[in-house]
C-alpha cells in the first residue's frame, strides 16, 4: 500500500479547501454528517481550512437509522463547534414509498434516502450561502459504493484522492473522536448493514487492489503474484466496470 506524509497530505487538502472556495466565491462550506469516518474527516478539514464559523453541519437520520449514527455526529459537530441542524427525513422518505412504491426493495429505499439527504444538503447551502462539501473517499468511488446524484454529489471532494486506509489514518493523526474511528463502516441505510459485507471485501485488501492497478498500473498477473487472491481481483475490475457511469458526466451526442 502507498505511504503518503500524512502532515504534508492535510496541509495541501487544506489549501485545496481555501482555493476552491475562494475561486467559487464562497466562504463557507456545509457538510452532511452520518456519524462515520468520511463526513468526520471531511468536516475537521473544512474546520482547519476555513475555521469552525464557516463549516455547517447537517445530521439527516432516518427512523430505523442506528443510534449511533446521530449519537456520534452531535459528538463530532460539539468536538469541531460548529453550528449543527438535525433533519428527520423519515416523513419525505416514508410519504414517497407509501403512496407510490410500497412494494420497493432496500436498495431503492437506500438510494432515494442518499438523495433525499442530497436535496437537503443543496438546499441549505443556498439558505447559508455555502457549499457542498463531498464525503466520498477515492476506495469508494472507483467500486461505485456511491449513490449517483446522492452522496457523489457535492461542490468539491476534499478526500475523493484518500483511500479508505489513509482515511482512517488522517483521522487518527487529526484527532477525530475516537467511537468514529473504532466503529465498523456503515452506511446505515438498514439494520446490521456494514460497507465491508455489502462490498464482498475488507477495505485494506479493496485499497491494495486498487493501489496496485490505479496508481501502480500493474497487470493482474503481477498482482496475483502478491497476497491477492483471483476471486478478490476478479470483483474489484467487476465493480470498476460496472460503475464507471457514476464516474462521468452523463454522455451526449457532440
Amino acid at each position: 500500500m502507498r505511504q503518503i506524509n500524512i502532515e504534508n497530505e492535510v496541509n495541501r487538502i487544506v489549501e485545496f479547501i481555501r482555493t476552491k472556495l475562494n475561486n467559487s466565491g464562497f466562504s463557507k462550506t456545509i457538510v452532511g454528517l452520518s456519524g462515520g469516518i468520511d463526513s468526520a474527516l471531511t468536516a475537521t478539514l473544512c474546520v482547519k481550512a476555513l475555521g469552525c464559523s464557516n463549516v455547517y453541519g447537517v445530521m439527516m437520520p432516518y427512523k430505523n437509522s442506528h443510534p449511533d449514527s446521530l449519537g456520534h455526529a452531535s459528538i463530532l459537530a460539539q468536538h469541531l463547534n460548529i453550528s449543527h441542524q438535525v433533519i428527520d427525513i423519515s416523513p419525505m422518505v416514508d410519504e414517497y414509498f407509501k403512496n407510490y412504491a410500497p412494494d420497493a426493495d432496500m436498495l431503492r429505499r437506500g438510494n432515494f434516502m442518499a438523495r433525499i439527504r442530497m436535496c437537503t444538503l443543496f438546499d441549505l447551502s443556498a439558505k447559508h450561502q455555502a457549499i457542498v462539501a463531498g464525503t466520498s473517499n477515492k476506495s469508494e468511488l472507483y467500486v461505485g459504493y456511491c449513490t449517483q446524484y446522492g452522496d457523489s454529489a457535492c461542490g468539491f471532494e476534499p478526500i475523493g484522492h484518500l483511500y479508505k486506509t489513509e482515511v482512517k489514518e488522517m483521522s487518527e493523526y487529526l484527532n477525530v473522536p475516537a467511537p468514529i474511528i473504532k466503529k465498523k463502516p456503515t452506511a446505515d441505510l438498514w439494520a446490521g448493514q456494514t460497507d465491508e459485507e455489502e462490498l464482498g471485501i475488507t477495505y485494506p485488501t479493496l485499497d491494495e487492489i486498487l493501489y496496485q492497478l490505479i496508481d501502480l498500473k500493474k497487470t493482474d498477473q503481477d498482482i496475483l503474484c502478491t497476497s491477492i487472491e483471483k476471486h478478490q481481483l476478479e470483483l474489484v475490475h467487476k465493480k470498476i466496470r460496472q460503475s464507471e457511469f457514476k464516474r462521468n458526466l452523463p454522455d451526449m451526442l457532440e
